[in-house]
């Protein structure tokens, strides 16, 4: 057993030596973790990430160096090698990630100077722009922000460096997919989670190394960066973590999805369901039909009591511009396109304009946050 040492995942420096650290053999570290002084960890642990993942409960994903570097090797083979630039917290996992395949191709990360702005992210590309192509990873909202900002020429000159810009942490609206590729972003789209070492589907295709089933509707993923389990907690690790009658060891994702002639197709978390009229409906579903809508592709749906129905659907919308109508008309846009989809029953109840969305470090919706202010609000 070895003894974590705990680092303030705030500071990307400190987090860059120590993993570099780590992955050659050193003293495991924990990211985002507040309780961690002393914690004994298994010897081939190199990083415990604490994340709350969609079910907004606490997890301490144990990850091997060989885990780690087994999810940069499948990147690079997949897309190539070059800088990376981090525009993500370095305690997330997909900016662990880029420190640890900047560390194995033997370069430096490219930092941002100070918190992630456009302008910020515009410099730092621009000023490290050389014939050595150039990736990052950014989640959706950040996707959107650049993309809102690039009538300057700087933010326009610096999205179209990269020669693949990896978008997780959420779904992609295809409107926002669609602005990106006309303002010529080179998006990849992924999909994994920290207890795959980051993202190991993209654009819908498994890397390399990496196995994918459905099993009673929910996907599972299998190959050589899954994580060792969940510190503290045996009972969590041997629900999530699943051995076949061949002892090929899978992770069970809790999404709901398919693999159809090759291809992953993820429809939302199982357990993201309201009951709404005794019909059950997939929030993750009528969120993403909402973002579909222009004007909507920050929009966050989350379940909420009905007196009438039992639950009700609530989307929340950061103010802004892009609504030129009343909030009556947008939400009546909104209902039309779920109920032409989905069906009558799903469509949302209201529509709440907010100054601005609760995020978590990671730039993920903080979905319990949400649900609170909208429980307030009503």
């Amino acid at each position: 057993m070895s003894t974590l040492v705990t680092l303030p995942s705030d500071d990307p420096r400190v987090v860059r030596d120590a993993v570099r650290a780590a992955i050659d053999g050193g003293p495991p570290i924990g990211l985002g973790m507040l309780d961690g002084v002393g914690v004994e960890v298994p010897d081939d642990v190199a990083v415990v990430i604490a994340t709350s993942g969609s079910s907004g409960i606490p997890k301490r994903v144990m990850l091997s160096a060989d885990a780690l570097r087994a999810s940069a090797e499948a990147t690079t083979a997949r897309i190539g090698a070059g800088r990376w630039v981090l525009a993500l917290p370095a305690g997330y996992v997909a900016g662990l990630q880029v420190l640890v395949r900047s560390l194995l191709a033997g370069t430096d990360p490219i930092l941002l100077d100070g918190r992630f702005s456009p302008i910020a992210f515009a410099e730092a590309t621009l000023m490290h722009a050389t014939s050595e192509p150039l990736y990052t990873s950014l989640v959706p909202a950040q996707v959107s922000t650049l993309l809102d900002a690039a009538d300057d020429a700087a933010v326009r000159a610096a999205v179209a460096q990269y020669r693949a810009i990896l978008v997780g942490g959420q779904a992609l609206p295809e409107s926002v997919r669609e602005r990106a590729a006309d303002a010529g972003m080179r998006l990849v789209r992924t999909y994994g989670a920290s207890e795959t070492s980051g993202g190991c589907v993209y654009d819908g295709v498994p890397l390399d190394t990496v196995a994918v089933r459905e099993v009673d509707g929910e996907l599972q993923l299998a190959g050589p960066m899954l994580a060792a389990g969940y510190l503290g907690d045996a009972e969590l690790t041997a629900r999530t973590f699943v051995s076949d009658d061949e002892g090929l060891r899978w992770y069970r994702t809790g999404d709901a999805g398919l693999v159809d002639d090759g291809v992953v197709r993820v429809h939302g978390r199982i357990d993201n369901v309201i009951v709404s009229g005794g019909i059950n409906i997939s929030l993750d579903r009528v969120e993403r039909i909402v973002r579909g809508i222009p004007g909507f592709d920050r929009a966050v749906v989350v379940g909420v009591p009905d007196a009438r129905w039992g639950e009700a659907s609530v989307i929340v919308l950061p103010r802004g511009e892009q609504l030129r109508r009343s909030e009556a008309d947008h939400l009546q846009q909104a209902r039309d396109a779920v109920a032409a989809e989905i069906g009558a029953p799903a469509r949302p109840a209201r529509l709440i304009l907010v100054d601005e969305l609760a995020l978590l470090t990671s730039g993920k919706p903080d979905r319990d946050a949400i649900s609170r202010l909208v429980a307030e609000l009503r």
